[in-house]
C-alpha cells in the first residue's frame, strides 16, 4: 500500500468513527426529545430518560469510545458542538482523560478543562510524563500545578522544573526524558555523559556477544535544550531522523527529541502560520462562542475598515477624473487585484525561505533584485494584456497605455513590500507570517487606485 493510500485509508477511517459517535448523538437526542415530550411526571420522565438511554445508545457510544486512540477521540471533540462536546467528553474514561487532553487543540482543551473541577485535572495531569505535563501546564490552574509538584517525586519534580523554563520555540520544550542507559562495556555510565547512539536494527543483526562500544554511532546529530525547534525540526528532515539526543554543554544527556514531537510541531506551526496570514490572533475552535470569535477576529477587520476608508479617500480625490472618463471605475479594481495576488505570491515565497533559514543579510539584497525583475516583467507581460484589452474594449491607446503603466508600477510596489513586510517582521522578533497577506492587500490596493488613477488624470483628462 503506497503512502497516499494509508493515508486516504487513516482519512477515512477516523471520519467514519466521527459518523458513528454523531449517529449515536442524534439517536440519543431524538430518543431525549420524546420522553420529554410525553406526559408524565417529571420524577418518571427522568426514570424513563435514564432507563432509555444510558442503557441504550449512551452505554453503545461509551463502548465506541473506549476503542479508539486518544487522538482519534481528540479529533472527534474537536469536530463536534460544544454541547455534543461535552456529553462525549462526560462518557469518557477519567484514566484517559490526560492523554486526550494533549492531542486536542488549545481552544478545544480550554473548553474541557472548563468543566473539570481541581481534583479531576489532577488526576488527568499526573496519567502524563513530565514532558507532557510541561506541555500542559499553561492551561492548568495554579493550584493544580502545585499539587503536581507536591505529589511527584524529586527526580521527576526537577524534570518538570527544566522542561518548563524553556521557551516555547526551544528545542528544549519538545524534549522527553524517557531512555534507556546502555552499558558501553560492563559498567553503568552514572555520569549520564552521551557516548554515542544504538540503533535497534545495529541489535537485532549482530551476534549477542557483540560488544556495546564497538556497534554504538558516536558521530551523530547531538541537539541542545536552547536550540531552535524550529531549526531541529529542518534537521529531522534533512537527515531523516526518528530521534535525536538532547546534550548540555559538558556532554551531559539530559533528554532527547523523537521525530513524533517534531511532526506535531511542524502541524501547529503550519496551522498557525495559515491563521496570522488571514489575520487571526489564535487557535480558533471553530464551535466557540460567537463573542469569543468575534473578539478573535476584529483587529484585524478593524484594520481593513481602516484600509479601506483610505482606499476610498483614494478614490474621492480622483472623483472629477472618474466623472470624465467613467472607463476608470470599471478598469481600476482590475489593477488593484493583480497587485493582491502578485505581492500575496511574493509574501509566501519570503515566509517559507524564512522558515527555511535560507536568507540572510548576504542574500537580501539579491533577493529584492530578483523580485524588482520578476515583478517588473510580470508586470509588462499582464499590463500588456490588460492593456490591449482596455483598447479593444474602449478603442483608447492612451487608456491602454496607462492600463499597462499602472499595472508594471503596482506589481512592482507589490514585489517590493511583498519581500520587506515579512523580513522586517521577522527583524523585529514577529512571526512574519502574521497578518502579512492582509497588509500586502491594503496597499496595493490604495496603491493600485493611486497609481492608475493618478496617471489617468495626467494623461487622459
Amino acid at each position: 500500500m503506497t503512502d497516499t493510500n494509508k493515508e486516504s485509508h487513516y482519512t477515512e477511517n477516523v471520519q467514519d468513527h466521527l459518523k458513528q459517535v454523531e449517529s449515536l448523538l442524534h439517536k440519543h437526542a431524538l430518543v431525549e426529545e420524546v420522553v420529554h415530550k410525553q406526559e408524565i411526571p417529571r420524577e418518571d420522565r427522568h426514570a424513563l430518560v435514564d432507563t432509555l438511554l444510558h442503557k441504550q445508545h449512551l452505554a453503545e457510544l461509551r463502548r465506541k469510545l473506549d476503542s479508539l486512540h486518544p487522538a482519534d477521540i481528540a479529533y472527534i471533540l474537536e469536530a463536534l458542538p460544544i454541547e455534543q462536546r461535552l456529553l462525549v467528553w462526560d462518557l469518557v474514561k477519567s484514566e484517559r482523560d490526560g492523554e486526550i487532553l494533549i492531542e486536542v487543540s488549545d481552544a478545544v482543551r480550554e473548553s474541557l478543562i472548563a468543566t473539570m473541577n481541581r481534583e479531576e485535572l489532577r488526576a488527568a495531569a499526573e496519567q502524563l510524563d513530565t514532558d507532557e505535563i510541561a506541555d500542559l501546564a499553561p492551561d492548568l490552574p495554579h493550584n493544580v500545578m502545585r499539587d503536581l509538584f507536591r505529589a511527584l517525586p524529586i527526580e521527576e519534580r526537577e524534570q518538570l522544573r527544566a522542561a518548563m523554563s524553556y521557551p516555547e520555540d526551544s528545542v528544549g520544550a519538545l524534549m522527553d526524558f524517557n531512555m534507556i542507559h546502555v552499558r558501553e562495556d560492563v559498567t553503568l555510565d552514572r555520569g549520564d555523559h552521551f557516548k554515542g547512539v544504538l540503533p535497534i536494527n545495529l541489535i537485532v543483526v549482530n551476534e549477542p556477544d557483540a560488544i556495546v562500544g564497538d556497534l554504538m554511532l558516536t558521530d551523530t546529530i547531538r541537539l541542545h535544550p536552547d536550540d531552535k525547534a524550529e531549526q531541529t525540526a529542518h534537521a529531522f528532515e534533512r537527515y531523516d531522523l526518528v530521534s535525536a539526543p538532547v546534550v548540555e554543554e559538558e556532554g551531559k544527556l539530559i533528554g532527547r527529541v523523537t521525530v513524533n514531537v517534531v511532526l506535531d510541531f511542524i502541524r501547529t506551526e503550519s496551522e498557525s502560520d495559515l491563521l496570522n496570514q488571514a489575520g487571526l490572533r489564535e487557535d480558533e475552535d471553530i464551535f466557540a462562542s460567537v463573542w469569543k470569535s468575534v473578539q478573535n477576529r476584529w483587529t484585524w477587520l478593524a484594520l481593513n475598515l481602516v484600509t479601506a476608508f483610505i482606499a476610498s479617500r483614494v478614490i474621492g480625490i480622483f472623483e472629477n477624473s472618474i466623472e470624465k472618463l467613467v472607463a476608470l471605475a470599471a478598469l481600476m479594481p482590475i489593477i488593484a487585484g493583480i497587485g493582491g495576488n502578485s505581492g500575496n505570491q511574493t509574501i509566501t515565497m519570503i515566509v517559507r525561505a524564512l522558515a527555511l533559514g535560507q536568507i540572510n543579510a548576504g542574500n537580501a539584497r539579491k533577493l529584492f533584485a530578483k523580485e524588482v525583475g520578476v515583478s517588473g516583467l510580470n508586470g509588462l507581460i499582464w499590463g500588456s494584456a490588460v492593456g490591449l484589452f482596455a483598447f479593444l474594449i474602449y478603442h483608447s491607446i492612451p487608456l491602454g497605455l496607462v492600463m499597462t503603466l499602472a499595472m508594471v508600477l503596482n506589481l512592482l510596489v507589490a514585489g517590493l513590500l511583498g519581500v520587506l513586510i515579512p523580513l522586517t517582521l521577522y527583524k523585529l522578533g514577529r512571526d512574519p507570517a502574521a497578518g502579512s497577506s492582509v497588509m500586502i492587500t491594503a496597499i496595493t490596493d490604495s496603491g493600485g487606485f493611486f497609481i492608475f488613477l493618478g496617471l489617468a488624470t495626467i494623461f487622459l483628462t
